[in-house]
């Protein structure tokens, strides 16, 4: 095999001549309320489109190194997407805090995932912009050559690997929520399925697996749910994860945006499925064949955004985040609807992804994407890339017939079992093959997967330097075990692991903001910006990091060691009893004791905090949640009031740093309650360092009679 050729930013002409339209001090609000201030620039490099901001802390506070984040899809103005983030989310603050400055890139992106014409310059501009940052830091503080660390999640990840695999511009990098060459588009695709096909048992799989809950997630299933739930555990994706579809949140993630990809390139596809031995759409009681709809209408009238009943979308706080930032791509029907003849009937129709097709009239070949079914009126949804919606609206005109239609949805959710990896280190999709490693049902022609990584690479494990890298264990986008095949891929290349460390943490989604911090689930962000800190540590004064995560891996499930002294890594973990069980059972106004013991691995610190939720507001087996607002109101709606526990700290007999807090409390009404349990750790035991506290979370069920 040849040498792998390193790209050198510092040799391409392409990036020979920066610009710099924005040089000027500001100042950075704090989550303590303080400002800090910066010295804020904005670029970009001539004859291309790629721009940059760098923001330099004060000279006195520099400590020779800068961070530099990627976007899972980066938009031509994407340099200056962190600048809105706040609070603990707020990354260029958190560079600021720590000594470091903070470039971000637009990444040389024309369009909000319209596709990169060479998506090599996806790392390469990166690269410059990182070469150029550093030549000014050197001017500017008077240092030698600043250390550089790259980091992204998701989409983002891909790009990062890309950089630390390809480039020499950065010592380090710290991708987060991976995926692996073959996760797009088939963890959103299978993600959908079990969406479609449990979404009458997700109550039943979360309480299952709960606090005192049976333990068992396939008790009273159907033949056919259990069957779903077992294949797309296989694959990967976490049970626990389906707590949001029990609650009442239904989001199919990116899968809208990532359609069209997939039928321009498999278009035989979706014929296929309905007519091929093999495929779901075939088999004669399949719940392909039960949810699929087909409905012909005609045109009543139409009503345009902002008539009665409008219903106006809230826009996200940010946009560059790895579960916000392909929602650039959308555009809101914005309350539009149409009034038609005549609309499906049925009690459980499915209506997701189904597509509005014009058949005549002026709209005639138009598509748009259902909303909603609210009497005779159908609401326009959230639809793909459409520059052209009101002007299609207006064109619509009573009498003019429509199509509902969505089949193409139920076909592309059956698509990753039709895309087996000829790769077999893939175990995830084991259950496809047979004995002999073949497949063991009809494949596609091509495996598209590592198309969609969009950075013109494949993973290969070849890091140019040492790399820490963070996986949930509730990632319900890119699956955990993506972290695991990188981990592999990296000792393939390098003959051992010796620059890689890989820490999971339990009870986080896969999204990189606070607001994912409920009575169900906790952040990982705290533990990113740790491992960012550890990352330069480790490159700039060669203190090792704590030891990887430990775990097991079976088919695409990764199971964690239970104790904290086993499972290394930097999560605490913690435990709630309730009167000294994990389901207690009492009777109204009875007391009930909740104890909380909290660890933490060895060397990753102390415990900061111990908090109680005595109720949970959404996710307990009763809830009954109000299904509107936004994601991050439908989150703000599974935090209940907290109560600070006394917090005792102490040393295990094994040397471990742990905490203990109790608490009591009664219920004045029958019912199934959920308490949680809430822990915090920190390096160095600071609870004041808001940036880097580790959290996790433990729940009991109180049964009130």
């Amino acid at each position: 095999m040849s040498e792998k050729m390193i790209y050198d930013a510092k040799k391409d002409p392409r990036y020979s001549k920066p610009y710099i339209d924005a040089d000027e001090m500001r100042e950075r609000s704090m989550p303590d309320g303080s400002k800090k201030p910066f010295r804020y620039v904005h670029g970009g490099f001539e004859g291309t489109n790629a721009k940059f901001v760098f923001c330099f802390p004060r000279k006195e506070d520099f400590k020779g190194r800068f961070y530099q984040y990627l976007c899972p899809f980066p938009g031509p103005d994407e340099e200056v997407a962190s600048l809105a983030r706040s609070g603990e989310d707020d990354t260029i603050a958190f560079c600021l805090t720590y000594g470091a400055y903070f470039v971000e890139t637009n990444m040389e992106s024309a369009s909000a995932f319209g596709g990169h014409p060479d998506p090599h310059k996806i790392w390469q501009s990166s690269a410059a912009a990182a070469e150029y940052s550093r030549r000014m830091a050197q001017e500017y503080y008077g240092c030698e050559r600043p250390y550089g660390y790259v980091f992204g999640g998701s989409g983002g990840g891909y790009k990062t690997i890309a950089c630390i695999e390809n480039t020499n511009a950065w010592d380090g990098a710290c991708p987060f929520v991976i995926g692996s060459p073959y996760s797009l588009p088939n963890t959103i695709t299978l993600h959908v399925q079990g969406m479609r096909t449990l979404r009458h048992a997700m109550g039943k799989i979360v309480d299952a697996l709960d606090a005192g809950g049976s333990g068992d997630m396939y008790e009273g299933l159907t033949e056919d749910e259990a069957g779903m739930l077992r294949e797309i555990t296989l694959m990967g994706f976490p049970p626990q994860a389906w707590f949001m579809e029990a609650a009442g949140r239904w989001d199919d993630g990116s899968l809208p945006v990532l359609m069209p990809g997939i039928r321009q390139h498999d278009p035989q596809y979706f014929k296929d499925f309905w007519e091929k031995p093999g495929y779901l759409g075939t088999e004669p009681g399949s719940n392909a064949l039960r949810d699929r709809l087909q409905f012909k209408t005609k045109v009543v009238g139409v009503h345009l955004p902002g008539e009665a009943a409008a219903e106006q979308s809230q826009e996200e706080e940010y946009t560059n985040g790895v579960d916000t930032a392909w929602k650039k791509a959308l555009v809101d029907g914005g309350g539009a609807w149409i009034e038609v003849e005549q609309v499906p009937q049925g009690e459980d129709l499915y209506l997701k992804g189904v597509n509005i097709g014009f058949e005549t009239g002026a709209a005639a070949g138009k598509n748009m994407l259902l909303g909603d079914i609210k009497g005779n009126g159908i609401t326009i949804g959230m639809c793909y890339g459409m520059d052209d919606m009101e002007a299609v609206l207006k064109s619509i005109a009573p009498g003019d017939v429509l199509t509902l239609d969505n089949s193409d949805y139920i076909a592309v959710q059956s698509y990753y079992r039709h895309q087996v990896p000829p790769d077999p280190s893939f175990h995830a999709w084991d259950q496809f093959r047979k004995e002999d490693g073949t497949p063991a049902i009809p494949q596609r022609d091509d495996i598209m997967g590592p198309g969609f990584c969009g950075t013109g690479t494949v993973q290969e494990g070849t890091i140019q330097g040492k790399v820490i890298l963070t996986q949930s264990l509730m990632d319900e986008s890119t699956c955990p075990w993506c972290g695991d095949w990188y981990r592999s891929a990296v000792r393939r290349a390098k003959g051992s692991e010796d620059d890689f460390r890989i820490y999971y943490y339990e009870r986080c989604l896969h999204g990189d903001v606070s607001t994912l911090d409920t009575d169900m689930i906790v952040n990982y962000v705290g533990g990113l910006k740790q491992a960012l800190l550890d990352i330069s540590d480790w490159v700039e004064r060669g203190i090792e990091p704590r030891q990887s995560s430990v775990y097991e891996m079976e088919g695409g499930c990764v199971h964690i060691a239970e104790s904290a002294k086993e499972r290394k890594g930097l999560q605490p973990v913690v435990s709630l009893s309730a009167n000294g069980s994990s389901c207690a059972h009492v009777r109204v106004g009875e007391t009930v004791t909740l104890t909380a013991v909290a660890e933490v691995p060895e060397g990753a610190g102390a415990v900061t905090g111990l908090q109680f939720s005595f109720s949970d507001p959404m996710f307990g087996t009763h809830a009954k949640p109000d299904r509107g607002g936004d994601y991050n109101d439908f989150m703000a709606q599974g935090r209940s009031e907290r109560v600070v526990g006394r917090l005792k700290t102490y040393v295990t007999e094994e040397g471990l740093n742990a905490g203990t807090a109790t608490v009591s409390t009664s219920y004045d009404r029958p019912g199934t309650y959920f308490a949680t349990a809430f822990v915090k750790s920190q390096r160095n035991g600071d609870q004041d360092q808001i940036f880097t506290q580790v959290k996790n979370l433990a729940r009991a069920r109180i049964v009130v009679e």
